[in-house]
């Protein structure tokens, strides 16, 4: 017998209003290498799928969805692991190269971010798996470990 148990995520799907101008800008800037098309019944391509270097098994996906990419503008659906500190300055340095207007590196939560949007203005956030070791409790916007109600 199996147990039913999910075992980590398949793919992570960014709605955009225009599948190829999203298309070239999630291939130059996150190194997007698309393995499938998908056509409608129309036969026009409407979505594509395929990976991005360093997220291993994780798959990324476009579908043109216009009114679904207005929905996300300015709202972060996913973060992308980075390793530390040094990552998140390095990516901030290849975003600058790259002309994409980005957030400095922050110190978040539990570790350092680097934010930016995509063509449709979704966010993007790059967060490190190394943590800096600061309590961000009590500021505004940051979380803090969850309380333990008793009795």
């Amino acid at each position: 017998m199996t147990t039913a148990a999910i075992t980590g995520i398949h793919h992570v799907k960014f709605p955009v209003s225009d599948l190829a101008t999203s298309r070239s800008w999630y291939e130059r800037v996150l190194g997007l290498q698309v393995h499938l098309e998908f056509e409608d019944d129309d036969g026009v391509v409407r979505g594509v799928a395929g990976s991005v270097p360093g997220m291993g098994e994780l798959g990324l996906a476009l579908r043109e969805n216009p009114e679904a990419a207005r929905g996300f503008a300015g709202f972060d659906p996913v973060s992308f692991g980075i390793a530390d500190k040094a990552a998140a300055d390095a990516w901030a340095a290849r975003l600058d190269e790259l002309g994409i207007e980005h957030s400095p590196v922050i110190d978040a939560t539990a570790g350092w971010i680097v934010s930016f949007h995509d063509p449709d203005g979704i966010e993007i956030r790059l967060y490190s798996f190394a943590m800096h070791g600061r309590d961000q409790t009590g500021r505004p916007g940051y979380g803090r470990p969850v309380r333990v109600r008793t009795g």
